[in-house]
């Protein structure tokens, strides 16, 4: 995946942008606050609430972007493609989001619309990619509804089982 670090986008009051070393404890927080307040996971300890976290290692590797209004941060996400590190279900043509988070204290504000568009804004200039695609939980409804109303389409034949557990998670898929 080739950076544009000129990559931007506008929304209303949302600025959308490359996320700078001094996003990464507050992109962690967002994560984590988020996965939490929707009852993804009770304890903020948890294994993968402490990857989610290490959000410098992430960025050496993919595309973190964060949300800001009025300068401060809201909302971020990770975008990757086939083959790096950090995909779990990216196929080769496809940019995949990861981890996109709200601050719960302004979730149903259009932000997470706002970077899913801006993912696929993104995604137009990656040369060779065809789809954007991405996981979200089987039982998270506001997101499943988000990704739907985009146009997103449930490729049911990649859903797959968090390992280890009996959480399934559901895989969308937007042709460009």
């Amino acid at each position: 995946m080739s950076l544009h670090e000129d990559f931007r986008v506008t929304d209303g009051a949302l600025k959308i942008e490359l996320a700078t070393e001094a996003d990464y404890q507050r992109v962690g927080d967002i994560t984590v606050d988020a996965y939490l307040h929707a009852g993804h996971f009770d304890d903020p300890e948890h294994e993968y609430l402490r990857f989610v976290r290490k959000v410098a290692q992430r960025a050496a590797a993919a595309e973190v972007y964060v949300a800001r209004n009025e300068e401060a941060t809201i909302a971020s996400m990770t975008l990757l493609t086939y083959g790096n590190v950090y995909a779990d279900i990216a196929l080769d043509g496809e940019l995949e989001i990861r981890m996109l988070s709200v601050d719960p204290s302004v979730q149903r504000s259009g932000a997470g619309r706002a970077m899913v568009l801006a993912a696929i804004e993104r995604a137009r200039l990656e040369p060779g990619v065809h789809t954007v695609s991405l996981t979200t939980g089987q039982d998270w409804k506001a997101a499943r509804a988000l990704y739907e109303s985009l146009g997103f389409v449930r490729a049911e034949e990649r859903d797959w089982y968090v390992p280890d557990t009996d959480i399934l998670l559901i895989v969308y898929t937007l042709k460009l």
